[in-house]
């Protein structure tokens, strides 16, 4: 994976191996990869991790993809599917691209708030995994973002108010956990409900995490996973958030989502290919390898980024053997204050140059995995011991940048922001620490 050299790495004299680290994170969760590592052919037998699926009892195989990572698995997937069994599919994306082969329909949707792509999306799904019989197989491709980019609100809610509700609930600081918990009971393609439409054919979720513990139910909320939460749960978030109002009405009188006793799921069979733990730890064996002496700090970190900040950089303190290399994953959340631009993992960094100031030799790199923080280009920053300082002598004042929310011009004012471009997959955000 290439990206940008930001101004901290490119005299250090670590620079070049760090970069290797974070591209070997980047390499280890490549879409196209992981589902070669989880489907194989052999014979008329198609192998979806250890589950068996006999081709010639098949009328077709049918695709539906939904996220950041579709085309990457998609043209996987057809790679390994053999030429003579008939094929057709649905690729929901967040860029649009060329079908990549005859009987698939690329529909990119809305991201990160539902658009009217999104909700063309939703109904192209409904219509076609409607329309299975018990001779189909549906394999799903699921990978972050998928959320937004395919929606279908029951009618008595609509496009609008599942709108105003997803931008409300990522301004106001709730976990993305919460946010799918309502998007489950609001939406018709969502929790369990795609697999529930399927019936009576077999299906198959090849699921890429983008989600904190890899909760099936939460990945793109959960289509075609059984849904352990209810309305009541719902609810509960509306009431924390102080966003009853509208929607309350609406979720009191939806159907309850599939949950996980309900026997449709035995024809169902969801398999994890990707995770932010694997990225963490190929950051790590590289690492290793590369001559740091390194540490895992768990990939459950969560809450508002200022805090998550504090709290990481603490370990920077600690009386490590040197050169070190730490490593966090996870996905913090961002409470909106100011005007500015910037994303969760900007944030973080922004938060964390106060920290490193006064420090020595160290410096922290925070990282979206898909390449997109937040509304901006950029998938993070580079933070160092010198940070602060280098900011003062360009006449920044950090304190007015940290409370209009604006790291993405503090760190470009400084070059420090990490750019990689879209990169084609998603499994939530890595945190690099390093001393040296």
């Amino acid at each position: 994976m290439k990206f940008n050299e930001p101004a901290s790495l490119k005299n250090h004299p670590f620079g070049e191996k760090i970069g290797q680290i974070l591209s070997a994170s980047l390499q280890a969760v490549d879409p196209g990869q992981a589902v070669r590592n989880f489907v194989r052919l052999e014979g008329d037998l198609l192998h979806i991790a250890e589950e068996p699926y006999d081709l010639d009892s098949l009328e077709r195989v049918t695709v539906l993809g939904l996220g950041k990572a579709t085309q990457a698995m998609a043209e996987s997937l057809l790679d390994i599917l053999p030429p003579h069994v008939p094929t057709r599919g649905l690729l929901i994306p967040k860029q649009a691209f060329s079908s990549p082969a005859a009987g698939f329909e690329v529909c990119a949707g809305g991201h990160p708030v539902p658009n009217g792509n999104s909700l063309l999306a939703g109904g192209k799904a409904l219509e076609l995994v409607s329309s299975l019989t018990e001779r189909d197989l549906l394999i799903c491709l699921i990978s972050g973002g998928g959320s937004a980019l395919m929606t279908s609100p029951h009618p008595k809610i609509g496009l609008e108010n599942m709108r105003a509700l997803t931008k409300a609930l990522l301004s106001c600081g709730a976990r993305i956990d919460e946010i799918n918990t309502l998007r489950r009971h609001l939406d018709q393609v969502k929790g369990g409900r795609i697999a529930e439409s399927a019936v009576p054919a077999r299906v198959a979720g090849l699921i890429l995490s983008d989600v904190v513990g890899n909760s099936l139910e939460a990945i793109a909320s959960g289509p075609t996973a059984p849904d352990p939460t209810t309305k009541a749960d719902a609810l509960n978030i509306l009431k924390k958030y102080q966003l009853t109002e509208g929607i309350e009405t609406f979720l009191e009188n939806v159907p309850e989502t599939p949950k996980p006793n309900d026997p449709l799921f035995a024809r169902v069979q969801n398999v994890l290919i990707g995770s932010n733990y694997l990225a963490a730890q190929a950051g790590l064996e590289e690492a290793k390898s590369l001559g740091f002496h390194t540490k895992f700090l768990g990939d459950t970190w969560q809450g508002e980024a200022r805090e998550t900040a504090g709290k990481l950089c603490a370990f920077l303190r600690e009386d490590l053997p040197r050169p070190f290399c730490m490593i966090a994953g996870g996905e913090t959340t961002v409470t909106l204050r100011g005007n500015g631009r910037g994303g969760r993992n900007q944030e973080l960094a922004l938060a964390a140059a106060r920290e490193l100031d006064g420090l020595h030799d160290v410096m922290l790199i925070t990282l979206a995995t898909d390449g997109e923080d937040g509304p901006t280009d950029a998938a993070g920053a580079v933070v160092t011991d010198r940070t602060l300082q280098r900011a003062h002598e360009l006449g920044l004042h950090y304190e007015s940048f940290l409370a209009d929310n604006d790291s993405y011009t503090f760190f470009g004012r400084l070059d420090d922001l990490i750019q990689t471009g879209p990169t084609g997959t998603n499994v939530n955000d890595l945190t690099f620490l390093f001393g040296f």
